[in-house]
């Protein structure tokens, strides 16, 4: 399609925080332009406000007739983007897709992931990350496996919680197209729906 994606995770945010927050190789990050990635340190607070400026200084590096697909799963980012800050709805939410995928299919994905990121070396990275950094921000502090105590069943069962989370917040707070997860069917929605025309609101 041509286009640069656009992080909307707030844990993507954190130079470091690799492993844990399964965050795409550099070479993939590169290779499509990616926003929203590797903005501050563990140590500094960030926000849905310091995501909205930091996104709009970074797409206003790209040409206009190039879209922008905003990915993630931090739904204060989406309301930030498409409503502002501190803003009510003025008119009904808009319709954005979102990945449909069965509740036992995410559990079973995130059981594999969380044992890939043991094997890639989470807790040597989060000890590096702990050494290098003393003190965390409160935001930081809340990514999931970098907790004190965070063992592989706590991970686990917080993650799960979070896609539960997540899926409840895109239901309420915008009205879903529902898009089966195959390449076709992304590439479906994009030529039937998108792109949308979006303004930040900062």
């Amino acid at each position: 399609m041509g286009a640069r994606i656009l992080s909307a995770d707030s844990m993507l945010v954190y130079k470091g925080m690799d492993i844990g927050t399964a965050k795409p190789p550099r070479g993939e990050i590169e290779e499509f332009g990616m926003g929203g990635v590797d903005i501050v340190t563990p140590a500094e607070e960030f926000s849905s406000g310091a995501w909205l400026r930091s996104a709009a200084q970074w797409i206003s590096q790209v040409p206009a007739d190039v879209p922008v697909v905003i990915v993630g799963g931090t739904g204060l980012y989406f309301s930030a983007l498409l409503r502002g800050l501190d803003r009510r709805w003025e008119k009904p939410p808009p319709r954005y897709p979102v990945i449909k995928i069965d509740r036992a299919v995410v559990r079973e994905r995130i059981r594999r992931r969380l044992d890939d990121m043991f094997m890639a070396g989470l807790e040597a990275e989060k000890s590096r990350l702990r050494e290098e950094y003393p003190v965390w921000s409160r935001t930081s502090s809340l990514a999931i496996g970098y907790r004190d105590g965070d063992d592989r069943e706590r991970i686990f069962i917080r993650t799960c919680q979070l896609a539960k989370r997540q899926d409840t917040w895109f239901r309420h707070q915008a009205s879903a197209i529902y898009v089966e997860p195959t390449v076709e069917s992304v590439r479906e929605c994009w030529r039937n729906n998108g792109p949308w025309e979006v303004r930040f609101l900062v």
